[in-house]
């Protein structure tokens, strides 16, 4: 990117961030009440290191999994999950790990729930130790994950969800949000019409400004109308749009929500607004900045408001969430908090005042 267009971010970031300070402190006044609860899942688990977590509702319960080991990339990471029922979760349990059928062990990235209306819950995640040799897999479960099945690999020409879960449509159709970091950070989509056992992929045109960006989280705004919002290191959350159904999307372009290169997912709630889980901090080359994490919400899918700061804290980490809104309404959010643990999080979105 050359100097010119570098400032001209640099700029509207400091704008926009000045604004966003002023939205941020109105917005949080008003919905302190929205937070039901909050709880760490993996409580008792005794790892040094966890991370990238994904929820689901399957079964008339929840289920959580997330990555955990030594480090961060070391062959000793595995999947990890617990279920919530009886008003508490149940002790965490490894369901998936980097063996292959050689016993060479490689690391586990990015597990991802998706509990379709129809069919199994599903676990997808990638295995292999760098960005060209990701490998992906699928795992299922008929009993709301107290069992899984053997890990099938989905082939060579697909890719599977990057973070966050696949959306199934009115018509059946499953979007997956999908991207590629072997050669620069590149987005596309995966179509399932067959209920997520076969992908087909799509992908966006190229914009004139060279954009670096992965893990799309895909909202669904009814009647084929799709939405994209994706991290990048061009210093804000982008987006992407399709009116049919995922089949092509729209050039990338910027939203007024900083990003600092961190993960983030979203959800259209039933109510048609769109609820955000996000890091809202300057991009600094070179350094992940991470210490925030709040709660944005738009009711016209194109201006966002920052309602709710679930952390701020200097020199820590509060990252990679994942968000599902359950049948009872109730949001769901779990979050890797300090590497250490996941959290959860439940909102009433019904406490969440932003005007349409």
């Amino acid at each position: 990117m050359t100097r010119q267009k570098l400032s001209y971010f640099r700029h509207l970031s400091f704008g926009i961030l000045c604004i966003w300070s002023v939205q941020s402190s109105a917005g949080n006044e008003n919905n302190l009440d929205a937070v039901r609860s909050t709880e760490v899942i993996n409580q008792t688990q005794n790892v040094a290191f966890c991370h990238a977590s994904t929820i689901a509702y399957s079964n008339g319960h929840l289920v959580a999994a997330w990555l955990a080991g030594s480090k961060e990339a070391a062959n000793d990471i595995g999947v990890w999950e617990a279920r919530f029922s009886g008003n508490r979760w149940s002790a965490p349990v490894r369901i998936a790990d980097g063996l292959p059928p050689d016993g060479k062990a490689l690391t586990v990235i990015n597990p991802i729930l998706f509990s379709p209306k129809h069919g199994p819950l599903m676990l997808f995640y990638r295995r292999g130790k760098l960005p060209a040799d990701w490998h992906p897999f699928r795992m299922t479960s008929l009993d709301g994950g107290a069992t899984w099945s053997t890990p099938d690999a989905l082939g060579p020409s697909v890719s599977g969800p990057a973070k966050d879960k696949p959306v199934e449509l009115s018509n059946g159709i499953v979007i997956a949000g999908s991207s590629t970091e072997y050669d620069g950070w590149k987005i596309h989509f995966e179509r399932s019409m067959d209920g997520g056992n076969t992908w087909d992929a799509v992908y966006p045109p190229a914009g004139p400004r060279p954009v670096q960006a992965i893990q799309p989280a895909i909202l669904d705004h009814g009647h084929g109308k799709l939405q994209a919002l994706v991290r990048t290191k061009n210093g804000f959350v982008f987006s992407t749009r399709s009116r049919d159904y995922g089949k092509t999307w729209s050039v990338l372009a910027p939203l007024d929500i900083p990003n600092s290169n961190s993960g983030l997912d979203a959800v259209t709630l039933t109510d048609g607004r769109d609820l955000i889980v996000t890091n809202p901090l300057p991009y600094v080359e070179g350094r992940w900045d991470r210490h925030r994490l709040s709660v944005l919400i738009s009711a016209d899918h194109q201006t966002y408001r920052n309602v709710q700061d679930l952390e701020s804290e200097p020199n820590q980490e509060f990252s990679y969430p994942a968000i599902i809104q359950s049948p009872d309404g109730l949001v769901h959010i779990t979050y890797t908090w300090k590497k250490i643990h996941i959290k959860h999080v439940v909102l009433d979105p019904k406490r969440i005042y932003a005007s349409r």
